[in-house]
């Protein structure tokens, strides 16, 4: 049995949803289509994966395990007429660990202009704050969602029109800890390449960009981010001075207040990765040995966010879903 990294994909990112109902509104609105459902009954709860799926996008009419960029929404039944239950967006304590997905758009001002005109709320506009190239809607449990533009925010403001199937799911972000660790575990373990890096010393604090794929130009547009353009991105950020704090620790989104459940790695070979992972000495939350699923793993990163591994069924058939 023999794996290749280079044939991974970062194929989703699963939030809890308290109303599936209005959240796949809110995903739907965006441009993202229902590429996959699963249900379990004798378990309480329904999977939705979402992705970019028009002719414009990049993965259209792939299989979902075949995709990069996609967001699973996952709704434990009954919690839609709990008033009580509400998400943990991973932005503040308790529960502060993941930070948002990011979608990028060809016009960044008629796409801010089309969500607000929609009734959808804002963490922050384009005019709030001295960053005017970037906003954060609010989805309907209170994850944030960043909208960044393809292009420079120049070439776009007097353009009134926006076409969501040219959108992307461009990253996920989560905040580390440690960022020499965490960097070496997602090159060396789990095979990503560093894309882009941002230091923002000024403010203290760093974003890492890695992903699977071909590399990003260095030569950056006008406040555009060079690797706007892609699907599938992590994005670490680190907090100076967290590393040197023994006590520091962010939150997984598994244990209370949940939020965020985990990212997932489809690969070539299940089995083989599975093997490469022992190898290298991860830690496990759940082998695929473990529990009546055989066909889903899930690793443990430095921070103890949680990685789910399944296999690519495109590059090999193995289950039924």
């Amino acid at each position: 049995m023999t794996t290749d990294p280079s044939k991974y994909k970062l194929n989703h990112s699963m939030l809890r949803v308290k109303d599936p109902k209005t959240s796949l509104t809110f995903y739907e609105f965006l441009g993202l289509k229902l590429v996959n459902k699963m249900e379990f009954p004798e378990a309480k709860f329904d999977l939705y994966f979402m992705a970019f799926d028009s002719p414009k996008a990049v993965s259209h009419g792939n299989h979902w395990s075949d995709r990069e960029g996609i967001i699973e929404l996952t709704h434990n039944y009954g919690t839609e007429n709990d008033p009580n239950y509400k998400i943990a967006n991973g932005n503040s304590n308790p529960g502060r660990g993941f930070g948002h997905v990011a979608i990028s758009v060809d016009n960044i001002q008629a796409a801010c202009q089309r969500l607000e005109d929609a009734g959808y709320k804002f963490q922050k506009k384009l005019t709030d704050g001295k960053m005017r190239h970037i906003a954060f809607a609010l989805d309907p449990d209170g994850y944030w969602v960043e909208i960044i533009g393809q292009k420079p925010i120049e070439e776009t403001e007097n353009v009134k029109e926006t076409d969501v199937r040219t959108y992307r799911m461009n990253h996920t972000m989560i905040r580390v800890k440690d960022p020499e660790i965490s960097l070496r575990f997602y090159k060396d373990v789990m095979g990503m390449d560093l894309k882009q890096v941002f230091e923002s010393k000024q403010s203290g604090f760093n974003l890492y960009f890695l992903g699977y794929g071909p590399s990003a130009p260095k030569d950056t547009a006008n406040g555009v981010n060079p690797v706007a353009d892609r699907e599938g991105l992590l994005e670490l950020t680190w907090n100076y001075g967290t590393e040197k704090d023994a006590n520091f620790k962010y939150h997984d989104g598994n244990s209370e207040p949940q939020g965020f459940g985990h990212i997932c790695i489809s690969v070539d070979d299940l089995d083989a990765a599975c093997s490469r992972f022992e190898e290298k000495k991860v830690d496990w939350k759940k082998r695929l040995t473990d529990g009546k699923m055989k066909n889903i793993a899930f690793v443990l990163d430095p921070d103890g966010y949680w990685i789910e591994v399944v296999q690519n069924e495109k590059l090999k058939p193995r289950s039924n879903w």
